[in-house]
């Protein structure tokens, strides 16, 4: 069977977190989004932990009572040590078996940073030494490098991070199965690097908010809904792993850029001016394309053999909001969004299966053209920068606005 996993989300323990991320919540919002398996997040934190205990336990996976969703031990951390002179400073999934666990390795890792500050806690050790003390519990306990581009704490990060995985891990990367794509990256741009081949691709949402889950994650093939069937697939099957992915553009960091003066540019571009703001002079802050370019040994046409396959999707929420030029979190968009999940249970069904004629009834023909589009990488992005997310360029989409938002939902033909 195929169940759809998000396995990196926070909990309200961690900075620019909502404190609407509540089990309740997450295990309602996995089903509106269409996530069978979600990662708890956060397990450090002692308080979020007391929360995770009252979860019920089979097969290494996790619910609420009276639940749907199951849970996944998971949790986020960054580690800082010096390399070559430089402090690095770079982000970690973690994936666990049991809460058993979780407080065992807690334990552990308290040695090296005070974990009740934050979900996502800073650890004085570099990434061997987290390797270490996590396979110390088993082999089926994994660290994943969490968004592997992004310039601040990654491990290919432009700002702190390192050129190969083993000036990371070192003598600890064979216990290194999977790397996380992010969403200012997608698999095209890994397969560029030839040194990532034998790694699983995963991609999750790295979600602070319940409305977000889900925006990237994984389709696995497993023969049962269990911790081992799932963690196997992901360090020993990659061809059982399908990611789904917004279009790299769409992320905060994917172009060369500099907020400040509204500029940004193509990898092309960029290392032509050497990374400078023609504006200000100072530094840009390089983007995952052009991070890409540095170390890539192959072109864009050169592609891996064992590949995985991936599919990539913009979110339900930011279709209806450019379509109706509203923020993605107004109560107009919601109203519009819930409105359409109640009619077809989940947001993966209606991005990816439903049909064109049952999608018009309900949603109306502008929105029923956006999702198709969506499903066959036909929308144009304004690529996203230096933290700022990349846009739906709607114009080239040539949809007419409707006049209300109920004509919009009656989808009257009339609507201009």
């Amino acid at each position: 069977m195929k169940i759809i996993t998000d396995f990196h989300i926070h909990s309200p323990y961690s900075r620019a977190s909502s404190e609407n991320m509540n089990l309740e919540n997450l295990d309602k919002f996995a089903m509106i989004k269409g996530i069978n398996v979600l990662g708890t997040g956060d397990f450090t934190h002692p308080k979020w932990r007391e929360r995770l205990r009252n979860l019920i336990e089979e097969n290494g996976l996790y619910s609420i009572k009276g639940g749907v969703t199951k849970f996944i031990i998971s949790g986020e951390v960054c580690t800082n040590f010096e390399y070559n002179g430089k402090i690095r400073r770079i982000h970690h999934l973690i994936l666990l078996p049991s809460i058993d666990i979780a407080d065992e390795l807690s334990k552990r890792l308290s040695k090296y940073g005070d974990l009740s500050i934050d979900g996502r806690p800073n650890l004085s050790m570099s990434g061997a030494e987290l390797v270490e003390e996590v396979v110390e519990f088993g082999e089926d306990c994994l660290v994943i490098p969490a968004h592997i581009w992004t310039p601040w704490f990654s491990l290919f990060g432009d700002k702190g991070g390192v050129d190969k995985i083993e000036e990371c891990y070192e003598d600890q990367t064979p216990h290194i199965y999977a790397l996380e794509t992010g969403l200012s990256s997608d698999p095209p741009m890994n397969w560029r690097v030839s040194a990532l081949d034998s790694f699983t691709l995963v991609s999750n949402s790295d979600s602070h908010s319940p409305l977000r889950i889900g925006r990237e994650a994984n389709i696995i093939e497993v023969r049962e809904l269990s911790y081992k069937e799932i963690v196997n697939a992901i360090m020993f099957h990659k061809e059982k792993v399908i990611t789904i992915e917004v279009d790299p553009a769409y992320g905060k960091y994917h172009w060369t850029g500099h907020r400040k003066c509204g500029i940004s540019m193509s990898p092309k571009d960029s290392i032509k001016i050497k990374g400078i703001c023609p504006i200000c002079g100072k530094k840009m802050t390089k983007g995952v394309a052009e991070r890409v370019e540095e170390l890539a040994d192959r072109t864009e046409n050169e592609l891996p053999e064992n590949r995985q396959k991936f599919i990539r999707l913009l979110p339900l929420n930011d279709l209806i909001a450019t379509l109706i030029n509203k923020d993605s979190l107004s109560n107009e968009v919601q109203r519009m969004y819930f409105g359409i999940i109640e009619k077809f249970s989940n947001e993966l069904k209606v991005l990816l299966e439903v049909p064109k004629e049952d999608l018009e009834k309900i949603c109306g023909k502008e929105l029923t053209k956006l999702i198709l589009m969506n499903r066959e990488n036909k929308i144009t992005i304004i690529p996203g920068y230096d933290g700022l997310y990349g846009k739906i360029k709607l114009q080239e989409v040539e949809i007419k606005k409707p006049k209300t938002l109920e004509d919009y939902m009656k989808g009257d033909e009339n609507a201009q």
